[in-house]
């Protein structure tokens, strides 16, 4: 039996092609993904990585052949994919590798409604099975069950007027907008999305070109945003906004080409939605900042604190029937997208905020970024455990201090908190801090950091 667990993640498949898996691997899955959803149809899609189009192919054969009628909507964003899960009620499937160097590519999958497919939901039992037919190949379809189909069909025009539907964006004065797409899927779906809106938009980036050949399409790495922030500030543009490599994630840059933590724009866009929906839920990750549920609670909604990943906030968004949810890589999750993350409609709704006011986005965003932040800060550990330990032996029984290990190990004092967590794919482990303070956010960030490294 093949063992695939190098390539099957915990939320996705991902791996390097043709190394770790190619297109027999792929028909493979869309076989199984259809014998484990229990699918008639599905949705695939795929980004502009050279080998996407080869492997979402070959995914939909494996579908068909199970039966499966196959609607391909070819070059699309995540969350074009999510919007065609959810608007047409089917499973899906979305090629890509995010940020990922362009050797890798993967598969997101989720069932109808964009309800996410991970290990305990579905993805243990479709690498059992592909692991299981890597030597004979899938099996046949069931008796008396036709092959599927397999047709083509256009949703951005769609996705693009849904998108639209969710925020108010007519009173929006004109803007001058620089957006770096990363020569990722930002490319395609920015152009429909802003059509016809008040603004000057700059495009760098936008040729679909998935070798990456300017930067990597990781705007959480600020070496990454670097163009954009001195595009910014050569034009005198209003917004800088930056999209991963299938641009699900938004970030944004203000007027001065400083950075917007994704804390903040998750409680800038918390407060719009509770206008709509007064006194409704809000779902934020333990490393979002504490202006996050300090906001929700002075907008009269209900912050709910959860683990950070997108399979725990959509469980949490389901459960608790909040309206958003955010974290701070910048995944923004809206209850009226089918509980799924969308970048985009986060990126209107700053638009229309900014828009909608006289002011600067640096003078906007100031009421929601309220503490000092060390940003996600890695070490590479030869023994996780070990010095997460140490770290945890240092702080307990300490005055004044709080631990709780909902997520790793989180402390809290007054005017301090940092979350130490373990990498769930790398040796490392990830540091964030944040104190009512610069100096204190330093002074915590040192003496955690020599624990660790030690």
């Amino acid at each position: 039996m093949a063992d695939l667990s190098e390539i099957v993640k915990a939320y996705d498949v991902r791996g390097v092609v043709p190394d770790q898996w190619d297109e027999s691997l792929a028909e493979l899955f869309g076989a199984a993904f259809v014998r484990v959803t229990e699918a008639s149809a599905i949705v695939v899609g795929h980004d502009m990585r050279p080998s996407s189009p080869g492997l979402s192919h070959a995914f939909g054969r494996g579908a068909a052949g199970q039966g499966a009628d196959v609607t391909e909507i070819g070059l699309c964003s995540t969350d074009q994919l999510y919007f065609a899960s959810g608007q047409l009620g089917l499973p899906g499937a979305m090629f890509t590798a995010s940020h990922n160097p362009a050797r890798y590519n993967g598969i997101k999958m989720c069932r109808a409604g964009a309800l996410p497919v991970g290990q305990d939901t579905g993805l243990a039992d479709i690498r059992e099975l592909v692991e299981s037919w890597a030597e004979s190949g899938a099996p046949q379809r069931p008796d008396g069950v036709p092959e599927g189909t397999i047709g083509e069909r256009d949703v951005l025009s769609d996705y693009a007027a849904h998108l639209r539907t969710l925020v108010d964006l007519t009173s929006i004065r004109p803007l001058s907008v620089v957006v770096d797409a990363g020569n990722g899927m930002g490319g395609h779906t920015v152009p429909t999305v802003f059509e016809g809106l008040p603004l000057q938009l700059d495009a760098m980036y936008f040729e679909l070109d998935g070798t990456f050949p300017n930067h990597e399409a990781n705007p959480l790495d600020p070496k990454n945003i670097v163009d954009l922030q001195q595009r910014v500030r050569e034009t005198g543009a209003d917004i800088g906004l930056a999209f991963d490599g299938d641009a699900d994630r938004c970030f944004v840059v203000d007027e001065k080409g400083d950075p917007v933590p994704p804390s903040a724009i998750t409680a800038l866009v918390a407060s719009r939605e509770l206008v709509k929906s007064p006194g409704s839920t809000v779902i934020h990750n333990l490393i979002t900042s504490w202006s996050v549920p300090e906001v929700v609670r002075e907008k009269g909604g209900t912050p709910v604190r959860t683990r950070v990943g997108h399979s725990f906030i959509k469980a949490e968004m389901a459960r608790t029937g909040a309206i958003f949810g955010g974290e701070h890589s910048a995944h923004y999750y809206f209850r009226d997208f089918w509980n799924a993350d969308t970048g985009m409609l986060a990126a209107l709704h700053v638009l229309a905020a900014l828009g909608g006011q006289q002011g600067t986005l640096s003078q906007l965003v100031a009421e929601y970024d309220r503490y000092a932040a060390s940003g996600e800060i890695n070490s590479r550990v030869d023994d996780q455990a070990g010095r997460a330990a140490a770290v945890r032996a240092a702080y307990e029984g300490r005055e004044g201090v709080e631990l709780d290990e909902l997520d790793g190990l989180t402390v809290t004092a007054d005017d301090w908190w940092f979350n130490l967590r373990a990498s769930n794919t790398e040796p490392l482990l990830r540091l964030n801090v944040e104190a009512r303070d610069r100096d204190t956010a330093d002074a915590v960030r040192d003496e955690v950091l020599a624990i660790v490294r030690a």
